[in-house]
């Protein structure tokens, strides 16, 4: 079975109403190909998913970039996953890198929230990633076999999971893996499914690719056979998203 191109833009903490207004009207008049061929989601930050989930064309979905680990309740400045149920937004990312180093979230952690999420109805972009000094010291493939393990140790259903690589020597410092380079990781992850969960879980899951993803190198990392979309930082705020959504058609002519 084809596994649908996934295109996720991740805003991260950037953005203005008005800011948010132009990339969203922008968004809106892209051509791109149809919800068959490419599933898209925006990831703004918590104040304006509203705003986005409102005005956004109906084709994209909308995801939030974080949920809390459990049900809502004493835990100031967190966000809990049936609040993002309740706003009728149907992604969430965790495990971002960002999160994982800035805020020391573990594997364990990680893999709760996932867990939560999910039970409360969420589909959930799960990150994992190494970073410069453990793809130097060739640790790669354990590190980020142990970020999934956590997570397949906590869920049954990979339905609504997608997978994330994002090589963390990549993210916002304009260094990009090479297609070779991510193609082998993102192999060798859906080979650790095949062995640890299923292989329908290793056929069907999707496994996308964060790390500086730009029009210019989108076309040949969507070439790789294990390369089932991308989650875009910084080129998801500017109009070159949209090409970055059409490189979903070289997976279709392929």
């Amino acid at each position: 079975m084809a596994r649908k191109f996934f295109v996720g833009g991740n805003w991260k903490c950037n953005g203005t109403t008005e800011d948010v207004k132009k990339i969203v009207s922008t968004l809106n008049e892209g051509q791109v190909p149809s919800s068959d061929v490419v599933e898209v989601v925006i990831s703004p930050p918590f104040v304006f998913l509203p705003l986005v989930k409102s005005s956004l064309r109906p084709d994209f979905h909308v995801a939030a970039q974080n949920c809390w680990v459990k049900k809502g309740g004493a835990f100031t400045g967190e966000v809990s996953a049936e609040m993002l149920v309740n706003l009728a937004i149907l992604w969430v990312i965790l495990g971002h890198s960002e999160r994982r180093l800035l805020l020391t979230e573990s594997n364990e952690f990680v893999g709760d929230k996932v867990a939560y999420a999910l039970s409360q109805g969420l589909k959930v972009i799960a990150c994992v990633g190494e970073t410069l000094e453990q793809r130097e010291a060739g640790s790669t493939l354990e590190v980020v076999a142990a970020q999934t393990k956590a997570i397949a140790a906590r869920i049954k259903n990979w339905t609504d999971v997608v997978l994330a690589y994002e090589p963390v020597w990549a993210i916002g410092t304009g260094k990009v893996a090479t297609p070779a380079q991510a193609q082998e990781v993102h192999f060798e992850l859906r080979k650790w499914l095949k062995e640890n969960t299923s292989p329908e879980v290793a056929e069907t899951t999707r496994i996308i690719y964060g790390g500086s993803v730009t029009a210019a190198n989108c076309k040949e990392l969507a070439a790789q056979p294990d390369v089932d979309g991308f989650l875009v930082g910084g080129a998801s705020l500017k109009p070159e998203f949209i090409e970055i959504i059409k490189s979903a058609e070289v997976k279709k002519s392929a």
